[in-house]
């Protein structure tokens, strides 16, 4: 059994956490499980949407693969030290592990990614580099077991390779299809490259707008 930890925190961003979820737990022979630093409930970045963490980091102490989820920054445990350790514990042990969106920053946190090329959300890349990792733009990157994806959305791609890791192309493939991952949005402004200035303003007001949840 390949056991999968995805470590969760009052303000994560749902889709980083989900996203991966609907992904992994689909593989046979792999069990994802919603871990924090107590087992309870805890609120996605809206406010309102509770996800629970029905176990602690000492009930999952060393899982095969680690998905760190992100969320605005002002409400990633940065200075959590149980938080931060368990993700340096896991590391030293892990066939993988990864991060989507401003995960990253909890990684780079975690002090395991200086001199590393990274993504994070468009938006974090300056947060990303002041832990000593060169930003790029890019979908998802992979530099030996580390793994990290850009926004939110991008953790569907990064996990999909992580299945492929895990058991081969073609069942990866198989769960593209049963999950119908054929992304055709109506709009080509995915990315910050895409997008004109009047998107990206409102992007980034819609994002501040979020509350601020680390403490509650």
């Amino acid at each position: 059994m390949v056991v999968v930890a995805i470590p969760i925190f009052n303000g994560f961003t749902a889709l980083d956490a989900i996203g991966p979820y609907e992904v992994l737990h689909r593989i046979p022979g792999v069990r994802v499980e919603f871990v924090s630093e107590t087992a309870g409930l805890y609120l996605a970045d809206d406010g309102h949407l509770r996800v629970e963490a029905p176990v602690c980091f000492e009930q999952v102490p060393s899982p095969d693969v680690l998905v760190v989820p992100g969320g605005l920054v002002k409400n990633l445990p940065l200075t959590n030290k149980a938080f931060l350790d368990y993700i340096v514990k896991v590391h030293k042990t892990s066939l993988y592990t990864t991060s989507v969106c401003t995960g990253a920053l909890l990684l780079g946190a975690a002090g395991i990614l200086h001199g590393l090329k990274g993504t994070t959300h468009w938006a974090a890349f300056d947060n990303l580099a002041s832990y000593g990792v060169t930003p790029v733009h890019q979908r998802y990157i992979r530099q030996g077991k580390i793994i990290m994806s850009a926004g939110v959305s991008a953790g569907i791609d990064s996990n999909l390779e992580v299945a492929a890791l895990l058991a081969d192309e073609t069942m990866a493939k198989a769960v593209q299809l049963s999950i119908e991952y054929d992304p055709q949005p109506p709009f080509d402004s995915g990315s910050v490259g895409k997008a004109s200035k009047e998107v990206v303003d409102l992007a980034r007001e819609i994002t501040e707008a979020l509350p601020s949840l680390q403490d509650q």
